[in-house]
């Protein structure tokens, strides 16, 4: 298997929403290797992804770190597009671990595949990120963790927050010279970032064009603002996949999503995933002694995000 490096352009900087990246920003150029997990996943999907699309030029990604001004505060995340040119721009939401190693690797993953990528600190409201460098240790199901966690995760799930904030972060996107604004702009998350993406793409759909829930929690509740009810306003192709567990705990989810889609005449794809929540994410702890990143299931999640892309964002 051939050794694959990357150059990753790093730098500090705070901007508005408006403001886009521009000479003055300082760049330290470092290598970095990808981790032996990640070498593995992003060797696989290369090779998918070469076939169908032009590798991005002396395959090299820019990533900066900077500071987007909202409403609510400024938001800390990170821009990563391909060294040259203009691309579609995609708004990776992460899960309820935050902006993290492992959420960056899949802004650069995608970057070098030709987007222009914004993986943001969707707790910014109360914390900074990194919340965790990794959350291969962490119990989901610790008292302290959840206590941790919940008032993070209802800052993001406040009435109007994420609409808030899909609306300042398409518009950086919009912003910047590396993103092509003749293209519509994707959007993907993953566990709490998957409703996260369906109130996206209802809070812009002039710009989504392109919705993909991966593992996504919360997609349906029995509440006036369930996720699933924003269908009529989305405009965006869409892929939802579905954890086994998930699933099982609630069966019916998936066919009123379906059914919700259908209404309002939105092309969607729905599957079930024979792999427990949280499957797609490089850092995710053991279960009950076994590895719930699957990379079997990874990859073929990748390949779908992938086609989602190409068929939407063209």
């Amino acid at each position: 298997m051939p050794h694959h490096r990357r150059v990753f352009l790093d730098a500090q900087m705070h901007l508005s929403m408006s403001k886009p990246l521009d000479d003055r920003t300082r760049r330290v150029a470092t290598e970095s290797d990808l981790s032996r997990r990640a070498f593995v996943g992003f060797s696989v999907a290369g090779a998918l992804a070469a076939a169908t699309r032009p590798a991005v030029a002396a395959s090299t990604v820019v990533e900066t770190d900077l500071s987007i001004e909202t409403p609510d505060g400024a938001c800390d995340a990170a821009f990563m597009h391909p060294a040259r040119g203009a691309h579609p721009g995609v708004l990776i939401w992460p899960d309820a671990f935050g902006l993290r190693p492992a959420m960056r690797e899949m802004g650069r993953r995608l970057a070098h595949d030709g987007y222009a990528m914004l993986v943001t600190n969707p707790f910014y409201r109360l914390v900074k990120a990194p919340l965790y460098d990794t959350a291969e240790n962490v119990d989901f199901g610790d008292p302290a963790t959840r206590a941790k966690l919940g008032p993070l995760i209802a800052s993001i799930n406040a009435p109007g927050a994420a609409e808030k904030d899909a609306a300042v972060f398409v518009a950086f996107l919009d912003a910047q010279s590396q993103v092509d604004r003749a293209r519509k702009i994707g959007s993907q998350g993953y566990c709490m970032g998957g409703a996260l993406v369906l109130r996206t793409a209802a809070a812009v759909p002039e710009r989504i064009g392109a919705a993909a829930s991966l593992h996504g929690g919360g997609l349906v509740t029995d509440k006036p603002d369930s996720p699933h009810l924003l269908a009529p306003r989305i405009r965006a192709r869409t892929y939802i996949g579905v954890a086994a567990n998930d699933d099982q705990r609630q069966p019916e989810a998936k066919d009123k999503l379906r059914a919700a889609f259908v209404a309002a005449n939105v092309p969607t794809e729905i599957e079930v995933y024979p792999a427990r929540h949280g499957w797609c994410v490089l850092d995710m702890p053991t279960e009950a002694g076994a590895p719930i990143y699957s990379a079997a299931d990874a990859e073929r999640a990748w390949g779908k995000l992938l086609a989602l892309y190409r068929s939407a964002l063209a």
